[in-house]
This record gives structure tokens, C-alpha cells and sequence, in this order.
């Protein structure tokens, strides 16, 4: 899938930016959280470009360095960049996927993220040891195996690998590209229930690399899921890789008392 064209205009100035002067939070930091906001919500596309630092200063009635520090703030997060000849460019917004049972597609669209998928594998196979143990099925037996590259704005994000009881799920390729594979799921009657996960990382083979647009040896984060339905069966086994550049899990944790 070819990424989407990059925008060569300046796209900040619809953006309804302000300061707070009373606020004790710092101007700078004001302005970063509003421009990452904007990325985060689409509001700023890959490849759009910031106004200047002093147009952007005399909108906003800011000294110079204040919004400097403002972009650099959003520099070392890997959201904008500073390309000479052209300007301050947003490079993309990271996905912040919380830890629950909900399906890429599914957080990717609610972040505004435009989600497109890219079927590279969709066969029935038997089973091997590994996706066997997971699905509590005997080794050899038939699997439905769905392979993915998942998008967000025209960049690849994720590799997607699931297994499914072979007779579980009737889908083609066009729906499997259109929508998430939990929304297929749903509306074939399967309620999901609950799921056992690890997260983990490891760096990039020269295969991941190409798929994902990253360099050979980038890191990478990795995810394994087992997801059950409300009576206790294994439905799905996924093993996925992430950009660790473009992609994140978030925990919120709770105090015992």
C-alpha cells in the first residue's frame, strides 16, 4: 500500500491555538501539548508542515525561544522533525494502545488514526505445536491462519498473525481488509470474553524490516494473545510485531490495599 502523499502547506494555521498566561503550567509546554493533541488526533497528518517559529510566535503573542522550546519538546519526542529547505514536518503519531481486550483496528480508529489492512496470508493449514497448545486443539489439526499488515495514515504500523479454529469464522479477504478481525468475530455471534497476553520485543529481521519500513535490527515489540469467548473456548491465537517508533502499550496499575 503506498503511503499517503505529504502535504507541503502550512496546515497549523486552522488549528485553534492558545496559551493560558495565569496558568502555572509553562507556555512552552502549553503549546506542545496542544500541537501533539492535534497530531494525535489527525488533526496534523504525516507530512504537514508547521509554520515558522516566528509566525507561529507572533500569532500567538509567544517570545521566539518559547515556541522553540515548544518544537523541540515534540522534536525529541519523534513527532516533528526539522528538515532544512523545507521546514518543522510532523513524522507521525505514536499509537498508545491500552492494555485490554479490544482489537488494533478498533483503537487505531477511536485515535483517529484511519486504519487501513493489507492481507498477505489467508489459508487453512494444520496446526503446529505452538498454536496447537494454544487453542487447546490436538497438533495437526485444522487452522484458519490470517496474516496482516495493518496501517495507520498510509504507514505501516504492525504485522498481524492469527490462528482460529478452522471452522470458527467464514470470512473472505475483501471484509478481512475492510474492518478488525474482533468486528467479524462479533457479528458471527462469538462474544469475547477474556484473554491471556505477553508482551515482549525483540529486534528486526531483514523480512520485518521491509514489511514494516524500518532498518534491519530496529527494535521491535511483540505481543502473543490466546482470547476466549464466554464459554472458556480458545477462539484466537495472535502473534503480532509493532514499530517500537511508531507504537506503544500502556498499563494503568492499582494499589492493592
Amino acid at each position: 500500500m503506498p503511503k499517503q502523499p505529504r502535504h507541503e502547506t502550512d496546515t497549523s494555521r486552522s488549528l485553534q491555538l492558545s496559551v493560558d498566561r495565569n496558568s502555572p503550567v509553562p507556555l512552552y509546554f502549553q503549546l506542545a501539548q496542544q500541537l501533539e493533541s492535534a497530531i494525535e488526533r489527525g488533526m496534523l497528518t504525516p507530512g504537514s508542515l508547521l509554520g515558522n517559529e516566528i509566525e507561529l510566535a507572533a500569532r500567538l503573542g509567544l517570545s521566539r525561544p518559547t515556541v522553540r522550546q515548544a518544537i523541540q519538546t515534540l522534536v525529541d519526542k519523534g513527532l516533528l522533525v526539522r528538515r532544512r529547505g523545507v521546514g518543522t514536518q510532523v513524522v507521525h503519531s505514536q499509537v498508545r494502545r491500552p492494555l485490554e481486550l479490544s482489537s488494533l483496528y478498533d483503537d487505531l480508529e477511536a485515535a483517529g488514526q484511519r486504519p487501513a489492512t493489507k492481507v498477505l496470508a489467508h489459508v487453512v493449514e494444520p496446526a503446529d505445536a505452538r498454536v496447537a497448545a494454544a487453542l487447546g486443539i490436538t497438533e495437526g489439526s485444522d487452522v484458519r491462519m490470517i496474516e496482516r499488515l495493518r496501517y495507520a495514515h498510509g504507514e505501516p504500523m504492525a504485522r498481524l498473525r492469527n490462528h482460529l479454529p478452522a471452522r470458527l469464522l467464514d470470512c473472505d479477504t475483501e471484509q478481512l481488509e475492510s474492518t478488525g478481525l474482533y468486528r467479524l468475530m462479533r457479528s458471527a455471534g462469538i462474544t469475547l470474553h477474556s484473554a491471556r497476553q505477553s508482551v515482549g520485543a525483540r529486534s528486526a529481521d531483514h523480512a520485518d524490516a521491509e514489511l514494516l519500513g524500518e532498518e534491519a535490527g530496529a527494535p521491535l515489540l511483540t505481543m502473543q494473545r490466546t482470547t476466549f469467548d464466554d464459554t472458556g473456548r480458545a477462539v484466537e491465537f495472535g502473534a503480532h510485531v509493532y514499530r517500537a517508533s511508531r507504537y506503544s502499550f500502556e498499563f494503568q496499575l492499582l494499589v492493592r490495599p
